[in-house]
């Protein structure tokens, strides 16, 4: 079979579409990244994989059973993924579809262990519950979305005054993400977790549900004994002096640690030199 005669203009026409596709195929994980619609696309993954084995392997029940799955998938898309397709068409409706998400500088970075640290001693101190979580890779719009919007700079004096006792936003979790306090009072999922000790209360829960489904840093400061946790990828480490609370958030949120240690800010252990 003789192959087509292509000009110089039609690789460039075809190199031209395949870069756009791949751009908008990048812009669209990029809508999606801050919602549940990942996991989902993951299970969408999952079933194409099973679809292609059943046929290779002559699974013809199994086959058909996936193919009527993505039969009806595009269905299913629009209705779960509805918030996120919504989400989607009004940043194209503010033109900011393709605006371009800069990475938190190292300097805001540093700020931002530094304002936690102080706020978290501060109420741990005082005895003030608290509950803070740290959007990373997996974004927190859905629960952004639950609570009170703020947009605010990161302060600790902020995070201390959202969480006094019998004030509006004291009830719920504190959200940061792009380094600015997104929003206070959200909901996040309870974890059910059967092997949760039963002497931890709501916050601690809430800390690992979040960090069952997402891979968020969660602090919990115990109202009941003043203590500072941190929960990630459903883990808990209880009872953090300030040095280790410090040092893993350091180790979690700031990209270049060696900086941090090399320039005399930081020894091996988290402390302050001098």
């Amino acid at each position: 079979m003789a192959l087509p005669d292509l000009t110089f203009w039609d690789y460039v026409v075809n190199l031209l579409d395949i870069i756009l596709v791949w751009f908008l195929i990048y812009k669209i994980f990029n809508i999606i990244r801050g919602t549940k619609a990942v996991q989902l696309l993951k299970g969408i993954f999952v079933i194409v994989v099973v679809r292609s084995l059943s046929s290779l392997l002559g699974l013809n029940t199994l086959g058909w059973l996936m193919e009527q799955v993505m039969t009806w998938g595009v269905l299913a898309i629009l209705i779960i993924f509805q918030p996120e397709l919504r989400r989607a068409l009004e940043q194209l409706g503010r033109g900011s579809l393709f605006s371009r998400n800069n990475m938190p500088e190292e300097d805001e970075q540093e700020h931002l262990v530094e304002e936690i640290v102080k706020a978290s001693a501060y109420m741990a101190k005082r005895r003030i519950g608290a509950l803070i979580s740290i959007e990373r890779e997996t974004g927190l719009s859905d629960y952004i979305e639950t609570g009170i919007p703020l947009g605010s700079h990161i302060t600790s004096e902020l995070l201390i005054n959202i969480f006094i006792p019998n004030t509006p936003l004291h009830d719920g979790a504190v959200i940061l993400q792009d380094n600015r306090v997104a929003a206070a009072a959200c909901y996040l999922p309870l974890s059910e977790s059967p092997f949760i000790s039963k002497e931890l209360g709501t916050r601690h829960r809430a800390a690992i549900g979040i960090s069952e489904v997402t891979d968020c840093l969660t602090i919990v400061v115990s109202e009941e004994t003043g203590s500072i946790s941190l929960t990630k990828n459903g883990e808990l480490y209880r009872n953090l002096d300030q040095d280790a609370f410090k040092e893993m958030l350091i180790n979690e949120l700031v990209l270049n640690k060696d900086r941090l240690t090399s320039s005399g800010i930081l020894n091996w252990r988290g402390k302050k030199n001098g």
